[in-house]
């Protein structure tokens, strides 16, 4: 007896494209997941950014906070090279959740010292934050810049931007609130300042929890938005070595070094020597208004500026040369007006044509920051797709 196997069709969905998803909203979109990063930003560096805006940490004396910030980008520099292996060994929840307490920490660390004037627990505390923000950026970076469609990372990039940097402005209304009636004597801020940094420092914490797997992620239509299998300390060590030798990689080493160089300065001794105390937490607000300006545009820029993405890549990095030779041109027109390093009246907001100048300089900077790290954002997405490798 001959005993004939029937085949069966193949069946349609091993060859059909992947179902497209349905709702803006979900939670397991790339929108979504980048909308919760953006929270998590906005209440933890987003109000550290307002608590440094404000020159030297809301501090009357600069020099600890200088000192706790050394300490800080030290460890920053050392363990930012393994933010990217602690992402693919605990996945982005985990580091993010890492990453995040370490800010309340460094803002309680500033209300300890109004009320016991020791350095010690804001150096130590700005040591631990190095550490976290390492953790935290590796695991942010990864996923704004790999989980969005190719042809909406800039906008993805700019929502980003916008939601973590309305954490700076609003940050910037508390010593602006609280100090509005401190006068315009050189002054350190109030406790509440710091106890609201904090509150909201620690809700980012617990926002981090509800990140997502990579493996969960999809985009609308139907795919899986980046691969991801957790590592081992061997293969994390070999692949960052490894991107030593990736000249693509060694040529953004400039723009990275570049990115957070200038803060102290605009901070400490622009936004710290120029202005009162309560105008110092104004010019916050508008600061980082003003980031939120700047990565909108140059997101539009790079998403739908020409159809040609090598295009918009570089027309994005010719404006933001050119813009940036100009601000920065400007801040040496107004450098060249100090005394020793110091500026003898100390400009209010109410002061009108004395105070614009200033402002709009203080303005700018803020602007450009935001196109440029944007546009460095931009490029690193463009070299990779795969979160694992980005983050490393």
């Amino acid at each position: 007896m001959v005993i004939t196997q029937h085949r069966e069709p193949e069946r349609q969905e091993e060859t059909s494209q992947p179902a497209k998803q349905q709702g803006i909203l979900r939670y397991n979109s790339p929108l979504a997941q980048v909308f919760l990063i953006g929270l998590v930003c906005f209440c933890c560096p987003g109000m550290f950014n307002a608590l440094t805006g404000l020159g030297g940490g809301g501090q009357l004396n600069h020099t600890t906070v200088d000192n706790a910030n050394t300490v800080l980008y030290a460890c920053f520099a050392i363990f930012g090279v393994l933010g990217g292996a602690a992402y693919n060994l605990l996945g982005p929840r985990t580091t993010l959740l890492v990453g995040a307490l370490t800010y309340p920490l460094y803002a309680a660390s500033f209300l300890y010292y109004n009320h016991h004037g020791s350095e010690v627990f804001p150096i130590v505390a700005g040591g631990i934050l190095g550490i976290g923000a390492a953790l935290l950026w590796a695991a942010q970076g990864a996923i704004i810049t790999s989980y969005p469609p190719l042809n909406r990372r800039g906008s993805y990039i700019s929502l980003f931007w916008c939601l973590y940097n309305l954490g700076g402005v609003l940050g910037g209304l508390f010593p602006f609130s609280f100090n509005y009636h401190r006068g315009d004597k050189p002054a350190s801020v109030n406790d509440g300042t710091y106890i609201a940094f904090i509150a909201f420092m620690l809700l980012g914490a617990a926002l981090s929890l509800f990140i997502l797997p990579p493996t969960e992620i999809v985009r609308d239509d139907g795919s899986k938005a980046t691969r991801f299998i957790y590592s081992s300390l061997a293969i994390e060590g070999t692949e960052i070595l490894r991107l030593f030798t990736n000249w693509k990689m060694l040529l953004v080493l400039p723009a990275a070094w570049d990115s957070n160089f200038f803060y102290t300065y605009q901070f400490n001794n622009v936004n710290g020597v120029l202005f009162t105390l309560r105008t110092q937490g104004l010019n916050n607000i508008f600061y980082w208004g003003a980031r939120m300006i700047g990565s909108v545009s140059i997101g539009y820029l790079l998403d739908f500026g020409f159809a040609s993405r090598r295009k918009r890549g570089l027309v994005g990095v010719v404006v933001v040369a050119v813009l940036g030779s100009a601000i920065w041109g400007g801040g040496l027109a107004n450098q060249l007006k100090y005394k020793d390093g110091k500026w003898d009246n100390l400009i209010d907001f109410k002061d009108g044509r004395r105070y614009a100048g200033p402002f709009l300089l203080f303005f700018s900077y803020g602007l450009l920051d935001a196109m440029f790290q944007s546009l460095v954002y931009w490029i690193i997405g463009a070299l990779a797709n795969d979160s694992q490798v980005i983050s490393r």
